[in-house]
This record gives structure tokens, C-alpha cells and sequence, in this order.
């Protein structure tokens, strides 16, 4: 009696292990959530509509959940049911899926609904990998290929900086968003403040939109060279320097300087990282950088260079709080379901760092909400089912049926997306059996796939940054847990050919047509630039969107496009580009070509045209 009562209370000790009461907590809430589906009407369960999470009650769910944890609880007091709650996980997970797919059918849900369960059945058949993580032996590299690194970083410096410099000398930089960022600048180095009259057709501090102090450590760089086409070369210098953080993580998990190398190249070679400066300077381009620089901190266990990344990351942006508070998690996750390692560091970090995140962000989105222009919740209105824009909602429709985030992810432009990223890298970022390392593709699936706006599952955009470092990171951890080295050469080898065969095919025509623009149209350019430089430096201007990045070096210029008629009739000088017909049509009455009719408007309140370049530009001066 005395032994049979021993074993239950072992047998207990063993079912409340954190890694057991995740396992228990996750049927438990899928089963929850399967239910609740299951009681809705069929007419409201499509997950392409809103309807159905309205219908659902997240009350039930969490009712349903407990019950059902207690209940395995008290089947783990009596036999430790490990094998076969792994695969009720996976019959769970099968049931709910598959009835969501019956209401909203698609092939690319359905693959990924496949995909899905295949991860279900590995941890169903090989459970989790509970070892604590190898510690690698850095080791020395041939000075050969630190050189070699160097070479690459400084090739794909000059790659962006030639693309996006000539941008700026082809008149392709729009206001929106090179032309408002370059009169900050300006203003940074005449008052020390980020105003601009350009972002909202006002004179306003760009911080009162994103708060992006980070923009400071350019300035010093910037005031040697004020001109705008510093700014790009200065996106560029940020974006190459990833090179050495990468270098870094990879020595210390033992990859030698060769697969060092290979892995500096695939991180510039990335189809997602250079096309990311395609629309000109951003802050989110530190974000690879000081991610990176934060994993190395965390890895080596160095408080200082941890410090000092968390807080510069958080110094990009206001929402860039997510990616430090995703680490949080994974590092109090990773500590939690490792506690017999005693790893204290990482589990006051982890605590440490997820209070610094949200304290920074509710800070900043109060101040964006009731003094700055509000935080941009539309970007998820896929998921607003309350009548609530807060992304507390975001996170609420997801408790309540995470097939919706599924379903939101797998769109045909988000499956190209998709292909982009994780192809290059061999799908490396998912390969691991340490379960609590896929906490890091929340950055990836939340900032990039699960919104609707558009822009932000592109390669070409700038929202790619921070997802770059997690997926590169992973790719680092989990090749370096593959012990044969040919293999690690081999996965690397391939990875860059894959990377390099996207580059040159998508990015490098893309990147060089601007340059090739300039050598064979200098003429036409030059003598438009001249044209503009006729507009005194201290006068006040209205401008076509193309010219304002050039015109931005003052303290009020205004976009045509955008701004008010009492904000047009106010300046001094006003230059139109003649070839855009289409970004005048509100200045248009009786179907008449809007351009002529602003002309018109121009001479009848008191400007008069004082330059002109035929049938490409238009100065008009105030009388």
C-alpha cells in the first residue's frame, strides 16, 4: 500500500512537469476551441468572415479548458499518460482543422492544414528534445575568410547604396516616404528636432506618428554630408553591419569561419534584405542589426551588450516592442521547461526584458493615441470582429480559434511570400524538435502574415527586418545542432546558391535599373535638378511628390498632391511635374485635364510662372 501510494505521488510529481502541463494546457484549450467551433451554426463558421468569432464565447472557452486540464491532471495522478496525450494533441488538432476546412475550403489551407499535422505527428511519435542546448567550442577562423565576410558585407553596402542613391538622382523617391524623412533630417540638424511639414501636411514632429528616436545615431553622420542621398548610404552602412553580429552568433555555436562566411553571405544575399531598402530609408532597417546583436547578448550570457540592444531596438519604434517581448517569452519558456538546469539568468532576463517591452510599448502607443496620430491598427482588420480596433482584439480572436490566424496566413500573395523566405533557407528555421524555439516565428507570422495590409508580406518593403533576424537566428541554432560538419557546409552551400539564383533573378535588375537610368538619361536629369535649384534655399515650397526629396533641405514644403489649398496658396514657390497628369485630377472641373486647371488657379491667386521645362516641369512663383 505504502509503495502503491509512493508511485502516485512520483508518478504526480512527473505529470506537473512544465513540459506535461504545456502538453495538458494546449489539448485542453484546442479541445476547448474545437468545441465551441462545433456549437456554432454552420452559417457563421466560414473563417474568411468575421461572424463566427463574434458568435464565440471566450468565457466558455476558458471554462471548457480548465475542466478539461483538471481532468487530465487527475489522469496523470494515476498513470503517466505522456505518449497518448501526444497524440490526442494531434487527434485534437486534426479534428479542429478539418472542420474548419469543410467551411472554408481552400488548396493552400488544405496543404497547410497537412503541414501542420505532419509537425503534430513528429511530436507525437519523437516528443520533445529535453537536453539542455549543446555548449559549442568556438572555434578559431582562417583570416581568409573574415576577409572574405568583409568583402561580401562591403559588396552589398555598395549594391544598396548605389540602387537607392540613385533613386534619390532619378526623381524615384516619392514624399511618401523618402521625401518626408529627408526634411526631418534637415530640421534634426537645424533645431535638433524631427519636424516635418510634409508627413500630414503640417508642421509636426515625425515622433507624433512613430516614435523613432533610434534616427539620432545618424544625425552626426548625416550633418557631415546634409544632403538627402546620405540617408541611403546610411540605411546601407546600418544594413551591411549585420554582418557582424551574424559572425558572431555563429562562432559561438561552433560553426567554423567557412560556414561562418556561407552565413554572412546568405544574410546579405537574402532575397528579403536588400529588396527591403527598395523604398528608401526607414527606421525599421536596424532592426536586423540590433536583433541580432540582442540574440549574441543573450548567447553569451553578457548583460551589457543585452542592455544596450534592448534598448536601441526599442528606441526603432513603438511596435518594435513585440520582437523584444517574443524573446522574453521564449526565454522564460525555455528556462521554465528546464528548471532542473537552474538557468536563472535566462529566467530573470527573460521576466526582465518582457516587463521593459510592454512598459515601452503602452507607454508609446498612449502617447501615439492622445497626443501623437494613433497607432495603425487598421493594418489588422482582418481580425476586428468586436467593433474594437486595439490590437488586444488581434490577440483575443486568436484564444478564441487560432485556425483563423492559420487561414488569414496562407492567401496565394502570402504563399509567394512564404516561398521567399523560407525556401532560401532550406526551411531551417522550422527544423527542430526544441519546440519552444517556434515562439521566434511570431514575429514572423504576426507582423507578416497575419495582417491584410499588403505591403507587409512583400519582400520589397521594409517590414521584413525583424522577422530576418528570428528566421536567421533559428537557422543558426538549429544548423548547429546538425553535428556532421559536410552536412552543415553542404545546407549552407545550397542556402546561399538558392539565395544567391533569387537575388540576381528579383533584386539585382530591380536594383540596377535606377543607376542604369541615370548613366543613359543624365542630361534630362541634370537639367531638371538644375531647374529646382532656381528656388531660393530659405523659401517656402509646394511641390509634386517626386520633386520634394530634393527640395526638402527647408522648413516648410508641402506635397501638391496632398495638401490643402490654403497651404498652396501660402507658399513662395510652387514646382509641378508636368508628366503626372493624374496626381492633379482633384484640381480638375468640367472633365478638364486638372494640371491646366491648377495653372490656372495658380495665375488667378497671384503666382506666375517663372521657369519651365516643356512638357516636364513648371515653376511658379508668388508675385
Amino acid at each position: 500500500m505504502k509503495a502503491t501510494s509512493f508511485n502516485k505521488i512520483r508518478t504526480l510529481r512527473q505529470g506537473i512537469h512544465v513540459p506535461d502541463v504545456i502538453r495538458k494546457l494546449l489539448i485542453s484549450w484546442l479541445f476547448a476551441v474545437a468545441v465551441e467551433y462545433l456549437l456554432l451554426p454552420a452559417s457563421v463558421r466560414d473563417l474568411a468572415r468575421l461572424s463566427g468569432l463574434a458568435r464565440m464565447s471566450g468565457l466558455r472557452i476558458g471554462i471548457i479548458t480548465a475542466a478539461m486540464l483538471a481532468v487530465l491532471l487527475a489522469v496523470s495522478w494515476l498513470k503517466n499518460a505522456a505518449v497518448v496525450e501526444r497524440w490526442v494533441l494531434v487527434a485534437v488538432f486534426a479534428v479542429l482543422a478539418a472542420s474548419t476546412l469543410l467551411f472554408s475550403f481552400t488548396w493552400a489551407y488544405l496543404v497547410v492544414y497537412l503541414l501542420l499535422l505532419g509537425l503534430f505527428a513528429v511530436y507525437a511519435c519523437f516528443g520533445w528534445e529535453s537536453a539542455p542546448e549543446p555548449v559549442a567550442e568556438p572555434k578559431k577562423s582562417k583570416k581568409r575568410y573574415v576577409i572574405l565576410t568583409a568583402v561580401i558585407a562591403v559588396a552589398a553596402f555598395i549594391f544598396v547604396s548605389v540602387w537607392t542613391v540613385a533613386k534619390v538622382y532619378t526623381f524615384c523617391t516619392s514624399t511618401y516616404d523618402f521625401g518626408l524623412f529627408a526634411q526631418m533630417f534637415y530640421n534634426m540638424k537645424e533645431s535638433g528636432l524631427p519636424m516635418t511639414t510634409l508627413e500630414r501636411d503640417a508642421w509636426m514632429s515625425h515622433f507624433d506618428v512613430h516614435v523613432s528616436p533610434i534616427y539620432y545615431l545618424m544625425l552626426p553622420f548625416y550633418m557631415l554630408v546634409p544632403i538627402p542621398a546620405t540617408l541611403q548610404v546610411l540605411q546601407a552602412a546600418v544594413m551591411a553591419s549585420a554582418a557582424i553580429p551574424m559572425w558572431k552568433i555563429g562562432k559561438h555555436h561552433g560553426l567554423s569561419g567557412l560556414q561562418r562566411m556561407l552565413l554572412c553571405a546568405l544574410l546579405m544575399l537574402y532575397p528579403a534584405f536588400c529588396a527591403g531598402a527598395s523604398y528608401d530609408l526607414h527606421e525599421n532597417c536596424f532592426l536586423t542589426p540590433l536583433l541580432l546583436w540582442l540574440f549574441y547578448g543573450i548567447d553569451k550570457k553578457n548583460t551589457l551588450i543585452t542592455a544596450i540592444a534592448t534598448v536601441l531596438t526599442l528606441m526603432v519604434k513603438e511596435d518594435v516592442a513585440v520582437y523584444v517581448a517574443v524573446i522574453a517569452v521564449w526565454l522564460i519558456l525555455k528556462s521554465l521547461l528546464r528548471l532542473k538546469n537552474g538557468d536563472k539568468w535566462s529566467l530573470i532576463l527573460g521576466g526582465a526584458l518582457l516587463a521593459v517591452s510592454l512598459g515601452w510599448f503602452f507607454a508609446t502607443t498612449a502617447y501615439l493615441a492622445g497626443k501623437g496620430d494613433g497607432v495603425m491598427t487598421y493594418r489588422y482588420k482582418n481580425f476586428f470582429f468586436d467593433g474594437s480596433t486595439s490590437l488586444i482584439t488581434v490577440i483575443k480572436a486568436v484564444l478564441l480559434n487560432p485556425m483563423k490566424a492559420v487561414y488569414e496566413c496562407v492567401d496565394p500573395e502570402k504563399l509567394v511570400y512564404i516561398g521567399q523566405t523560407m525556401i532560401p533557407l532550406l526551411g531551417l528555421p522550422l527544423l527542430t524538435r526544441r519546440y519552444e524555439r517556434l515562439v521566434l516565428l511570431i514575429p514572423y507570422i504576426l507582423l507578416n502574415l497575419m495582417s491584410d495590409y499588403v505591403y507587409q508580406h512583400d519582400i520589397f518593403f521594409q517590414y521584413n527586418y525583424g522577422s530576418i533576424a528570428f528566421l536567421m537566428y533559428l537557422t543558426v541554432v538549429n544548423l548547429a545542432e546538425l553535428k556532421i560538419n559536410w552536412v552543415r557546409i553542404t545546407a549552407l552551400a545550397l542556402a546561399v546558391l538558392l539565395s544567391g539564383a533569387c537575388f540576381y533573378q528579383e533584386i539585382y535588375p530591380v536594383g540596377m535599373a535606377f543607376p542604369k537610368f541615370y548613366k543613359h538619361y543624365k542630361n534630362y536629369y541634370l537639367s531638371v535638378q538644375e531647374a529646382l535649384a532656381i528656388i531660393p534655399d530659405d523659401a517656402s515650397v509646394a511641390a509634386s511628390g517626386y520633386y520634394t526629396t530634393l527640395l526638402s533641405q527647408r522648413e516648410t514644403i508641402y506635397d501638391t498632391f496632398y495638401c490643402t489649398t490654403e497651404h498652396l496658396l501660402e507658399v513662395e514657390y510652387v514646382a509641378l511635374q508636368a508628366n503626372l497628369e493624374g496626381d492633379y485630377n482633384r484640381f480638375s472641373f468640367n472633365h478638364r485635364n486638372g494640371l491646366q486647371c491648377l495653372q490656372e488657379f495658380l495665375e488667378r491667386n497671384g503666382f506666375e510662372l517663372c521657369h519651365q521645362l516643356d512638357g516636364i516641369l513648371l515653376i511658379y512663383k508668388k508675385k
